[in-house]
Order: structure tokens, then C-alpha cells, then sequence
């Protein structure tokens, strides 16, 4: 006989809105009978029949009153981890004679909920009480926040947001955090050999473990062979250590364990051989010089529970360009174009960059770029122009500061040259003298905008257009990696 409370496979997916991610329940429009925060608490939700507040029957879950106006009820919740959402799951148990009829969600991707753009993720759907109610849903844009609606009111025990991690990989690593694995850097399990007592997604949890039941833990094998877990990193690094953490483990820890790693769909190489393990310890391995790795496998033998796994390494450019594609096709369009928009100030521009989405590789979004921009008219790669400061003005934007970081260095002679050739620029054609000021000293500039001013504005306009889509493609490869 089947199961009616199995639940799909998306389940098998991070908890997106995990309190130990940073998850939380931000506002909701009433609470009166159980508080909005049950709604992500991490254990299964139980019921005491005799428990009682001086408001009511004490259930563990979100309540809000009897409603006796039209409307509905509401609350909204950050994601600890921003990604993409493949299912949720709304637990309405021991809710029997007070559970929602229906429930829906709303999402956006905004980091500053003032203004943010909402978007349906789950349409009005009917729910059932005293049960789990799993929800796939189509795939949408990365997610920051949710907004969950029931009508008309009523309480749910838990809400699970299952997902893909996506977090913001530059906020991560400007922020010192070099543990690739991490579930808040974007890491995630991909698959392991055993899940009997425990999640492998314990493994790359953030913080200290808090017992055996917060680590992986696999059966006792009784025959040949080990067991297992492969961690796909937030991406592609040169690996420096791993530590592997058996904190809480006495009796059941490994013998030993060894690590494998791979680049893509390539094959695993050894990159730790077997080492010793000892129990209730945090182990700190060195790992092969040179390895890169997209995904890690942690071989256990034979068997046992591992509390916390860290693999740190430095991100790769080939790292930052993959994580730059993901990350520019999950965003919603306005965030895209937001986002783009620093790269080259031409709405136009971004919006055909928008259209051009998915984009199969980095060198994909460089190439819809030159597209983009050759496409363009008079007006549109003049506003592109717009947006640039002049050469030798060091009131830029941070980009444009760091592009002519040279002519910091510049003596008052070259710095006046500049000023009056900017003037004098711009009084014969129009807009600013723009120049791919990256790598560029300021005497070399100066002879550059001298040379051009003998142009005839037809073949500057191009000259100018080529800078333009130069400084794109430069901005572009910034735009997805942190500042140096």
C-alpha cells in the first residue's frame, strides 16, 4: 500500500528557509492563538492535549485568530539561503478543526523588500488538515523572500522551502568565507551512498554541531564496501584543506576516511588518501597541491557518523565566470537588468541582454553583449556614453575609479591636458571622450583623445561605440566576481 504522506522527490533538497541558514519569519499579519516563528522550527511539530495559553488551546505551529471580515491572513519569510525554490511543503498537523482551506506564495528576489517586485511562485491551492501538503512548483527566478497567504485563516505547523542554494558567492567570499561546501555559500549534497539516521545536509550546515542527530550518520554496513557523500561546491576552486569534524561521534565514528575530487563530468581523482580518524575530534587534512575541483567526495570506511565537513579553496576564474551564469539566468528580469545596467548604461541594451537569457556559458554572455551593442542606435549609445565620468575625473563610480586608476598617479601638467582636451571633445562632438581606460597610463590617453579629435564625428562615434563595448565586456566579467 502506498504512502499518503511520501513525499516527492524535491524534498531531498535543502531547506531553503532553514532557521540554521539564517531563515526567518519577518512579519505576519496576526499570531494570537501560536507566534509566526513555529512556522520554521527545525524539529517535527508535536501536540500536548492539554497544554492551554490563557488565549486559547496551545498548538505548536502559526494561528491566527477566527476571522470574521473578508480577507485573509499572511506572513513573510527570508530565506536564509536565496535560491531556487523546486517545492514546498505546508504542515498543517494536529491543525484538524482549524487548518487554512487554501494557501498560496508569492516570492521576489529583492534583497530590500521597499518596492520589491512579487511574483506568484504557488497558486491559490487547496490544503488538507492534520497532514503534510507537498507543493511542486515551475520553475521561477532566484528567491530571496516569500510571502505566505492563507484563507481565510487558520494555522500551519511547519513550512519547508525546498530548493537549489543560490546565494550571492561574491557577498561570501568578500566576506572571508572560503569553506566552498557550505550550504550558505551555495554548496550542496548531491548524492551519498546512506541517509538512515541522518541528512547528509548536516554535513555542510553552518556553525558548531549540536549532537550526533545534527551530523551523517549511516547504518552499520555489514558487508564489503564503504559508504559515501558527494558535495558539489558553490564552484570551481583550487582546493587548499578539508576538515572532517566527528564531533559527538564515539562509538561510531569511521575507522578512516579519503577524498576524492573532479572537475565537471570528469572523473575522480584521489586527493586525500586514507587518513586516520578519531572519535569526538575536529581533523584538518592538507590536500594535494594544484587540486581543482568542482565537486568533493568524502569516502568514509566502512561506515559511521561525520558531524561537519569543510573544504576550503580559493574560486577560480573558471569558478567565478560559472557562478556568474547561473546567477545572471536565475535573476529575475528586473534584477537582471539592474544588475547589467553597470555594465553598460543603455537601457536598450540591457533589455535585449534580458531576452537573450538563459545563456549556456560565459563566453555566451559576452558574445549576446557584442550582439546587443551592435544593434544599437545613435540615441541608445549615447546614453551608454552618459553614464561614463571624464578622463582624470576621480569622482566616478568605483569601476571607473579602479579603470583609470593611473591617473592618480598623473602629474598637474598631464591632469590639466586631460581637462582641456575633455572640454574641447566634447564641444566638437557632443559627449564624453570614452577610452578603455583599463591597463592604460595617463599620458597615453592624452595622445589617444589628441589623435581622435581629428576624426569626423561619423568615424568617432564608432571609435567611441568600440570603447564602449570593450569596457562592457571588462565590466561584465567584474560584475560576477568580488572586488580585488
Amino acid at each position: 500500500m502506498s504512502d499518503p504522506e511520501a513525499l516527492p522527490d524535491f524534498t531531498a533538497l535543502p531547506d531553503l528557509a532553514a532557521v540554521r541558514l539564517g531563515g526567518v519569519v519577518l512579519e505576519a499579519n496576526d499570531e494570537f492563538f501560536a507566534p509566526k516563528e513555529n512556522l520554521l522550527r527545525p524539529d517535527a511539530p508535536t501536540f500536548d492535549p492539554l497544554a492551554y495559553t490563557d488565549r486559547g488551546k496551545e498548538m505548536d505551529g502559526w494561528e491566527t485568530r477566527r476571522r470574521r471580515e473578508p480577507g485573509h491572513d499572511h506572513c513573510t519569510i527570508r530565506l536564509g539561503v536565496p535560491g531556487i525554490v523546486r517545492g514546498v511543503v505546508v504542515d498543517t498537523s494536529f491543525f484538524r478543526g482549524n487548518y487554512p482551506e487554501r494557501c498560496s506564495l508569492e516570492a521576489t528576489g529583492a534583497d530590500d523588500l521597499e518596492g520589491a517586485d512579487w511574483f506568484e511562485l504557488l497558486p491559490e491551492s487547496p490544503l488538507r488538515g492534520d497532514a503534510r501538503n507537498p507543493f511542486a512548483v515551475d520553475p521561477a527566478p532566484r528567491v530571496t523572500h516569500l510571502r505566505l497567504h492563507i484563507y481565510p485563516d487558520g494555522g500551519v505547523a511547519r513550512l519547508r522551502v525546498h530548493g537549489e542554494p543560490l546565494p550571492d558567492l561574491r557577498a561570501a567570499v568578500a566576506g572571508g568565507v572560503t569553506d566552498l561546501a557550505a550550504s550558505v555559500a551555495g554548496g550542496w549534497i548531491e548524492d551519498a551512498s546512506d541517509r538512515f539516521f541522518s541528512s547528509p545536509h548536516n554535513l555542510i550546515a553552518p556553525g558548531d554541531p549540536h549532537g550526533m542527530h545534527d551530523g551523517w550518520e549511516t547504518r552499520r554496513r555489514r558487508g564489503p564496501g564503504h559508504d559515501w557523500v558527494v558535495i558539489r561546491l558553490a564552484a570551481e576552486a583550487e582546493l587548499d584543506r578539508i576538515e572532517v569534524d566527528t564531533s559527538f561521534f564515539k562509538g561510531n565514528y569511521p575507522d578512516t576516511c579519503s577524498v576524492d575530487a573532479r572537475v565537471g563530468e570528469g572523473g575522480w581523482a584521489e586527493v586525500l588518501g586514507r587518513r586516520k580518524l578519531e572519535p569526538d575530534r575536529r581533523h584538518a587534512f592538507e590536500l594535494l597541491a594544484g587540486a581543482t575541483a568542482t565537486h568533493v567526495r568524502l569516502n568514509i570506511y566502512p561506515d559511521g557518523g561525520v558531524a561537519r565537513l569543510r573544504v576550503h579553496g580559493r574560486v577560480t576564474r573558471a569558478g567565478w565566470r560559472s557562478f556568474g551564469v547561473r546567477w545572471l539566468n536565475a535573476l529575475a528580469p528586473d534584477a537582471f537588468e539592474r544588475e547589467v545596467l553597470a555594465c553598460c548604461a543603455s537601457v536598450v541594451w540591457a533589455h535585449a541582454m534580458r531576452e537573450a537569457r538563459p545563456f549556456p556559458d560565459f563566453d555566451a554572455v559576452l558574445e549576446a553583449s557584442d550582439a546587443a551593442w551592435a544593434g544599437l542606435g545613435r540615441q541608445d549609445r549615447l546614453e551608454a556614453f552618459a553614464a561614463h565620468p571624464r578622463i582624470g575625473d576621480r569622482q566616478g563610480s568605483a569601476w571607473s575609479r579602479q579603470e583609470q586608476a593611473e591617473t592618480a598617479t598623473a602629474d598637474e601638467e598631464v591632469l590639466r591636458a586631460l581637462a582641456e582636451g575633455n572640454r574641447a571633445y566634447e564641444g566638437r562632438f557632443g559627449h564624453v571622450f570614452l577610452i578603455n581606460a583599463t591597463g592604460r597610463g595617463p599620458e597615453g590617453m592624452l595622445a589617444e583623445l589628441r589623435r581622435r579629435m581629428g576624426n569626423d564625428a561619423d568615424a568617432e562615434l564608432e571609435e567611441a561605440a568600440e570603447q564602449q563595448r570593450q569596457i562592457a565586456r571588462i565590466r561584465l566579467e567584474k560584475l560576477v566576481r568580488p572586488p580585488a
